[in-house]
């Protein structure tokens, strides 16, 4: 066994494949430039900050992220772990108190036996030695182009991703809001913000036509579509977001019993529901505008904004190209790449990519054989996805049903589909979880 492995970055997929690394007995440098140097996007000095959102999305087996999650809390991911002891009230998702989360990341981590942190900027690929870079999408300038040139000169492909804005609790107008969770499902976690037919139209106009902070090179084809910012969205149509983050399907105004028009939802940023981020709201408005338009929604006239959206550029890989099932570089097995660096997206999938990057360089020290993540589960598709070498047009990809094989016989009804794909997917993670306990090893247990 080498005297160490190295990863590089302390976000998900860093802090997942050092954790699995290390519940192994194998020791771990973790390379991260916190607290040295942050990030545009980054705010504290904690490893596995969340950016974007607090929320790890739908919590139910037959949703993909669901089933992704669930085979994660199988097999020992130290962030889903994390995440349900720090999580707040949001309905069916797992949503969380993003610095709780972080700082229990963050202790976990430093206080492993079998990692220790390095801080400090990392500009060239250690020489000699099996890495992890889980450098996340926005990867240094100087890093970035040294792995740009370790790969012969692959081409990198980048798209512009957001932040939504935080309000405080108490600066919401409730008089104009009214507590619920889609479809009522689980407790009324969120708040919901409606607007009638003359609001929304005035708000989609002001939206439209707001002025925006100037990023480099920026064009709205460039977004990725998961983390539309809501003004290039207002954009699009008249009811493109009353399609989307606006929808008021199946959240009835109890003082009416009717549909709004539109609605705004909020969700709990922390545990103690302080702070509320708006749903969907990502953006790249200037700050003054932000404050100017989103006060046009009724119950946050008022409003205390205690951060504004961001615009961010996010760096990946062309990974078809590059990386196998595993996410080793082909020409060069040593160096590994996991998180959304690789082109998956979306909080749990970076954690899924880390994880099985974590557990495979594991077994190769171990002397064991590989790990086989078929596509039938949602970690294996994933990676599957991404290493997909007749993929011509890559692009960040979400976990979901579609890049997982169907069955081999017919299920009435998406749900009862979905929940069949969902079990098959779990009883072939279950014979993992066996084959790494039969291996001698903990299967990476939370402790």
């Amino acid at each position: 066994m080498e005297e160490h492995i190295t990863v590089i970055g302390a976000g998900l997929a860093g802090c997942e494949a050092a954790w699995q690394l290390a519940q192994r007995g194998i020791p771990v440098l973790l390379r991260e430039m916190k607290p040295e140097r942050r990030t545009p996007a980054h705010r504290s000095d904690g490893y596995a900050e969340l950016v974007c959102s607090n929320s790890f999305r739908g919590d139910r087996p037959e949703n993909a992220v669901g089933l992704l999650k669930e085979e994660l809390r199988r097999l020992g991911s130290l962030i889903l772990s994390c995440a349900n002891r720090t999580r707040v009230d949001a309905g069916g998702a797992l949503a969380v108190d993003r610095e709780a989360f972080s700082e229990l990341v963050t202790e976990k981590i430093r206080s492993h036996p079998n990692i220790t942190v390095v801080p400090g900027e990392v500009t060239q690929l250690p020489p000699e030695g099996n890495v992890v870079v889980a450098t996340g999408p926005l990867t240094s300038d100087p890093l970035a182009q040294a792995i740009q040139t370790h790969l012969g000169g692959h081409g990198y492909l980048y798209f512009y991703d957001a932040a939504a804005p935080l309000v405080t609790f108490e600066s919401i107008d409730l008089d104009h809001a009214y507590f619920a969770s889609r479809y009522g499902r689980g407790t009324p976690d969120y708040i919901n913000c409606p607007l009638n037919e003359a609001e929304y139209r005035a708000f989609r106009q002001a939206l439209a036509g707001a002025e925006q902070a100037q990023v480099h090179g920026f064009e709205d084809s460039e977004v990725f579509e998961g983390c539309m910012p809501i003004e290039v969205m207002a954009r699009r149509g008249e009811d493109t977001m009353r399609f989307g983050p606006l929808k008021p399907v199946g959240l009835p105004d109890p003082r009416t019993g009717q549909l709004p028009y539109a609605v705004v939802q909020l969700r709990r940023d922390n545990a103690q529901g302080s702070i509320y981020n708006l749903v969907g709201f990502q953006t790249h408005l200037r700050f003054p505008e932000q404050k100017r338009v989103f006060s046009m929604i009724p119950a946050l006239r008022e409003a205390e904004f205690v951060r504004f959206g961001v615009m961010h550029r996010n760096t990946y890989l062309d990974s078809p190209r590059i990386l196998n099932r595993y996410y080793q570089v082909r020409q060069d097995p040593r160096l590994t790449f996991a998180g959304q660096i690789t082109g998956v997206e979306g909080y749990v999938e970076s954690a899924a990519s880390g994880l099985l990057a974590g557990l495979e360089l594991a077994q190769r020290q171990l002397g064991l054989p590989p790990i086989n993540f078929p596509q039938e589960t949602a970690i294996g598709a994933l990676a599957a996805y991404v290493s997909d070498s007749s993929v011509n047009l890559f692009q960040p990809m979400n976990v979901n049903f579609g890049i997982i094989p169907p069955l081999s016989y017919r299920v009435r009804g998406k749900r009862n589909k979905n929940q069949e794909l969902a079990k098959r997917a779990l009883e072939v993670v279950d014979q993992i979880r066996a084959l790494l306990a039969q291996s001698g090893e903990n299967g990476g247990a939370f402790s």
